[in-house]
């Protein structure tokens, strides 16, 4: 069997436009980019709905539109992969919370949201099944936000065979949030022996005046191998091994 090639990875908090303005998704997409160039690696993670920030009536963003030229072609240059979160409409008129991934060629749903939370069922449908995005030879199993907190989101996603857990979020403010956030990835990297990759919001998004921040990695077994801190804007960076 050949093997695979290290994936690099980067989980990005940046900075969240305010909500409920005709710039908001562009001024995110923006800062995206600049983000995605900032990291120089294969793949960059964004945190829950990072297009819109998390504002639960915010409009679908069409993964055809053409506000997210600018990523699109931030990540041509890089030669990246961006995983970003926006609520998008299906074709049944049902709307979800999706993670897109955008590549030079344009951007597409690759996972919608299965565990939903709070007022967010008022609005979207959940998702119907895990998925696993394969790139460069590895597999990365999808979560957003309440799916990683459920014990068994990952062991369904586990089930499929990964590499790595990879989960866009939101915790609110403060050391309970904090401990609570870390404790989920520890957990999950521990049960199922792998990278767990965590990008979550910081500072201010859409609803919420202010989040956790803390995005980062744990290996396999349940170390900590890099964090960010509270503020909005960081990112941390992590080479997965190759298979």
């Amino acid at each position: 069997m050949s093997s695979t090639a290290s994936l690099t990875v980067a989980a990005a908090q940046p900075r969240c436009a305010a909500a409920h303005r005709p710039d908001t998704v562009s001024e995110n997409v923006a800062l995206h980019a600049a983000a995605v160039r900032e990291a120089g690696t294969r793949l960059v993670v964004f945190p829950e709905l990072s297009l819109t920030g998390y504002d639960l009536a915010a409009p679908a963003v069409d993964p055809a539109d053409a506000r997210l030229a600018p990523l699109v072609a931030a990540c041509a240059e890089a030669g990246a992969v961006a995983l970003v979160g926006a609520p998008v409409a299906e074709t049944d008129g049902r709307e979800s919370i999706a993670t897109l991934a955008v590549t030079g060629d344009g951007a597409r749903v690759v996972y919608r949201k299965m565990r939903l939370h709070g007022a967010e069922v008022e609005r979207f449908a959940p998702g119907e099944k895990p998925a696993v995005l394969e790139l460069d030879g590895l597999r990365l199993g999808l979560a957003v936000c309440a799916d990683a907190a459920d014990p068994a989101h990952a062991a369904e996603t586990a089930a499929l065979g990964i590499d790595a857990y990879v989960a866009s979020t939101l915790y609110g403010p403060g050391a309970a949030q904090a401990e609570r956030r870390d404790g989920h990835f520890r957990d999950r990297a521990a049960a199922h022996g792998v990278w767990c990759v965590l990008s979550t919001s910081a500072g201010a998004t859409g609803e919420y005046p202010d989040s956790s921040g803390g995005s980062g990695v744990w290996a396999p077994g349940g170390d900590l191998v890099v964090q960010a801190g509270t503020a909005p804007g960081e990112l941390v960076r992590v080479e997965l091994p190759g298979r």
